[in-house]
């Protein structure tokens, strides 16, 4: 709920808060305010953090006993856990990108990892073409909190600019972030320990391990920054492939053979406790109270170092194992602590969110795919959309994935696949593994979903696969 002052003179603070406020480039003023005379109603700094093939059931919040997280699963008692959050795409690019700009890979033509190498031979659909960069046109988030006055830094993947270590003029830093460490083409780095050999990050000591020096720099910026509105995404590389963890937290794990992988899981305790120094810091500059933080992963957790059980399949498809993602959020006054919810939401709809929660209005001529959650998390309202849809025309690395698209509505989920034109149908209310397909058994509801998917497929004018021979379907 909003927080509300008590006295006749915190309200003559809230109104001399308020005027200054309208011009977020003038936070800088504030720093002759005292913490208890800051008020709620300025805009909050920003912090999104997001990790690479996290899977859905790799916290032990989620269920997982195998794994150890104190750090997020205490900041999952301190907000809101969703259940059914989602990645717009069962692969890295196309999430980062609808986070970026609000808009639906789909829309953006931006429908796969980058690049786009993977097609089996013979086959018997070619790839939709993909774009292998987001466009400079596209009006990024961060070029909008930039514009407002807000210190902007990226640290970790970008995955937005090209092949190989990508074209610099694409990377975050002329995409409206004011810092950019680590942000090129790459998908993963070559080490997690020093030396990277990164275009873009040099390694400080011998025995370095990245994702605890991308904390060091979150630290460092959020301590430059605490006395103005800042936003902070800290995309990690972790945990994605090379599976490395610290050597003590590795040997902690050696004897935990229930996991696929016994590294991953030490991996991913190490990716817990360099969050949690993030975390612990934003308590110790005492910007708790004055940010929005959202945590979440880009899709599903990759096969063979991780389980996604009981969701089916992983990385790569577009069943739930694919594209369903933990997702916790912490707004301290505004979203009550320790709330689980299952409402579905993806992650197009966290830059139409950051635009509420910071007061801007989305651009006219810039349409965006996804809604604000505020309402949601803030005065349970649920966002006013009938389905959230989904786009995976390519392959994946392995090439064993069906081309389709899929749409999510209520309990049904339904996928469409384009190389014989069938479609599933799953109640993933009471069939979370999608193991009972219904679209036999309920024919009008599979007719209903699937006309709805093909009317947003021609909305946003995606790209489809093509016949060997050039044909479209």
């Amino acid at each position: 709920m909003l927080r509300s002052s008590t006295t006749h003179a915190a309200m003559k603070l809230l109104i001399l808060s308020a005027s200054l406020c309208l011009t977020f480039s003038l936070f800088s003023s504030f720093t002759s305010l005292t913490r208890a005379e800051e008020q709620t109603d300025c805009p909050p700094n920003i912090v999104l953090i997001m990790i690479d093939d996290l899977a859905w059931m790799d916290l032990a919040v989620q269920g997982n006993p195998l794994l150890d997280t104190p750090n997020i699963d205490r900041l999952a008692t301190q907000g809101v856990r969703m259940t059914d959050a989602y990645a717009a795409a069962p692969v890295c690019s196309p999430t980062r990108a609808s986070i970026m700009t609000g808009q639906a890979p789909a829309r953006l033509r931006i429908t796969t990892h980058i690049p786009d190498r993977h097609q089996p031979e013979p086959c018997t659909l070619l790839s939709a073409e993909t774009i292998d960069r987001l466009p400079l046109e596209s009006v990024t988030i961060a070029e909008r909190l930039k514009s407002a006055g807000y210190a902007t830094a990226f640290l970790g993947k970008w995955h937005l600019a090209g092949s190989g270590s990508g074209d610099e003029n694409f990377f975050p830093d002329r995409q409206g972030f004011d810092i950019n460490l680590g942000g090129n083409g790459w998908g993963g780095p070559p080490s997690f320990f020093a030396p990277y050999e990164f275009p873009n990050v040099k390694s400080k000591t011998d025995d370095e391990y990245l994702p605890d020096r991308l904390a060091d720099e979150a630290i460092d910026f959020m301590t430059e920054k605490q006395d103005v509105p800042f936003m902070m995404f800290l995309w990690n590389y972790t945990v994605h492939w090379p599976v490395a963890a610290k050597p003590d937290v590795a040997a902690k794990y050696a004897d935990r053979t229930e996991l696929v992988n016994t590294e991953y899981g030490a991996m991913v305790e190490c990716m817990d406790q360099a969050i949690g120094r993030v975390l612990d810091a934003i308590d110790e500059l005492e910007l708790t109270d004055d940010t929005l933080l959202i945590f979440t992963s880009d899709n599903g957790g990759y096969d063979g170092v991780t389980s996604n059980l009981p969701l089916r399949k992983s990385k790569g498809y577009l069943y739930e194992g694919g594209i369903r993602v933990p997702m916790i959020v912490r707004w301290p006054g505004r979203i009550e602590p320790g709330e689980v919810c299952d409402t579905p939401v993806v992650s197009t709809d966290i830059y139409p969110t950051i635009l509420d929660a910071v007061g801007l209005e989305p651009i006219e001529d810039k349409p965006l795919d996804g809604v604000s959650l505020l309402p949601l998390w803030t005065d349970n309202v649920e966002p006013d959309r009938e389905s959230i849809c989904f786009h995976f025309p390519n392959y994946a690395w392995h090439c064993e994935n069906r081309l389709g698209s899929a749409i999510r509505s209520g309990d049904f989920k339904l996928i469409h696949w384009f190389d014989d034109d069938s479609v599933e149908l799953y109640n993933l209310r009471e069939d979370l593994a999608e193991e009972n397909d219904l679209a036999a058994s309920m024919p009008e509801k599979s007719l209903e979903l699937r006309a709805a998917l093909d009317q947003w497929l021609e909305d946003v004018d995606a790209a489809m696969p093509k016949y060997p021979m050039g044909l479209n379907r």
